[in-house]
């Protein structure tokens, strides 16, 4: 019975591993892994059918449709039968489900990680109070938001005062 659990694992690491190579399409640094948005792999009995779970970081983000054929294409190329891609939107995406290393890519990249928690992980209180945005290049506090929306309604427009580099920050969701 040991071997049947091991082989079982085995099947659902090396699925959960070819999910999470795909990339996001408009972030090509981070992998929907690192993003958050994978949520689930599951393979069938017959190790050929494979059901991902992926959740949008907003109902209406345009790269789903990308990222979905993108995971086809990716289970096909290892010689699975058959993909099934579920999205879901609940529990709602939140940038508390972003890794570590993937923050770390962002800023490599030179988008502003976001900084802080969500509403849902952290208890709301009365005061709200607006954190400097880190300078991506040069590390400044010194920054100042341009406009809400950056290349992405995920991301806002910021400046660096004294390096003067444009940027994107990745809000808080």
């Amino acid at each position: 019975m040991t071997a049947v659990i091991t082989e079982e694992v085995t099947a659902q690491q090396k699925a959960w591993d070819i999910a999470a190579t795909v990339c996001d399409p408009e972030i090509p640094v981070l992998t929907i892994a690192d993003l958050g948005i994978l949520r689930d792999v599951e393979v069938g009995e017959d190790d050929q059918q494979v059901r991902v779970t992926i959740t949008p970081t907003y109902s209406g983000c345009p790269a789903m449709d990308a990222i979905r054929d993108d995971l086809k294409t990716a289970f096909a190329k290892e010689g699975y039968a058959g993909v099934h891609v579920d999205l879901v939107l609940a529990p709602a995406w939140t940038t508390d489900w972003m890794t570590e290393a993937g923050k770390a890519k962002l800023q490599e990249y030179g988008i502003a990680p976001p900084s802080g928690m969500s509403n849902a992980a952290r208890h709301a209180g009365p005061i709200r109070l607006t954190m400097a945005v880190k300078c991506p290049q040069c590390s400044s506090l010194n920054t100042k938001e341009l406009t809400r929306f950056g290349s992405t309604s995920c991301k806002a427009l910021y400046v660096c005062q004294d390096c003067k580099e444009p940027f994107d920050y990745f809000k808080v969701l």
